[in-house]
């Protein structure tokens, strides 16, 4: 049975940055995304433009992006899922 909220490894390439991170279930992916990025930017004193700086969710193992209006419960994130975080073009 699944928690409210699963543990994931949200890798961060252009920073060269991982972290473990709690994330609620019951969220939609492009609103986990923007809190992840703020989060982790804003930790390592990074400035980032929220609104316009884009990433995309990625699957480390399946190669599998993320879509933005999905909820977490609805994808294949559990317990252990590596995400990448890349910036978009």
């Amino acid at each position: 049975m699944m928690k409210n909220k699963v543990l994931i490894k949200a890798v961060f390439p252009s920073i060269d940055k991982s972290y473990d991170i709690r994330i609620p279930v019951n969220e939609v992916t492009w609103k986990v995304n923007k809190l992840i990025v703020k989060a982790i930017y804003d930790m390592n004193g990074i400035g980032i433009d929220i609104k316009n700086d884009n990433f995309l969710m990625i699957n480390k193992v399946t190669g599998e992006v993320y879509k933005n209006n999905v909820s977490i419960i609805d994808t294949n994130i559990r317990n252990g899922t590596e995400i990448v975080f890349l910036r978009s073009i």
